[in-house]
């Protein structure tokens, strides 16, 4: 997976992409829908930005990281938008979600152009994508923003980087590699 999380690298479209999922009225609707109030977008785009993955591709199951430590910032939300004009089934490169012990998938969808996925990161929320077919005709382009707030959501214990779980079907993988 390549990231780029420099605006000034952006092109034209996903540059106004990203200032309007970060203005004071998409906040606002984001605090509407989910019920989490005061949330800051990151300007810095930690983890974040353009998100490139090409043909073998993959992004294990995983939660993410809960706390910007040197911000002090609890991070509350994902989003991810697709940008991909073409994309086809069988290539692979679905969003999932899974439930807290990784053994049901509860949500997987193909990343089409302008489809949108939101979800609030807990120490439960564990997404991943699936491998793209090594002959996948197109390297699957979506943009991931992350929001926070200055308070810890109820019932928060203490803070975690990264950590990734293997899929069922993947024993060997996880006896390897997690």
């Amino acid at each position: 997976k390549v990231q780029i999380t420099d605006q000034t690298k952006f092109p034209e479209p996903v540059r106004r992409l990203s200032e309007a999922i970060s203005s004071p009225q998409f906040l606002a609707d984001l605090e509407f829908i989910t019920g989490i109030p005061h949330l800051l977008a990151d300007d810095k785009l930690e983890g974040g930005g353009m998100h490139l993955t090409g043909p073998g591709g993959r992004l294990d199951v995983h939660v993410d990281f809960n706390l910007l430590e040197e911000r002090k910032l609890f991070r509350r939300l994902n989003i991810l938008l697709y940008l991909n004009p073409v994309w086809r089934e069988e290539w692979g490169g679905h969003i999932e979600l899974w439930d807290k012990t990784v053994q049901t998938c509860h949500f997987r969808s193909v990343p089409l152009l302008n489809r949108c996925v939101i979800f609030e990161t807990s120490d439960i929320s564990y997404h991943g994508v699936v491998p793209i077919v090594p002959s996948a005709e197109s390297i699957r382009q979506s943009f991931a923003a992350y929001y926070y707030t200055r308070e810890p959501p109820l019932g928060w214990s203490s803070a975690h980087s990264t950590l990734f779980r293997a899929r069922p079907d993947e024993k060997l993988r996880g006896l390897l590699f997690m």
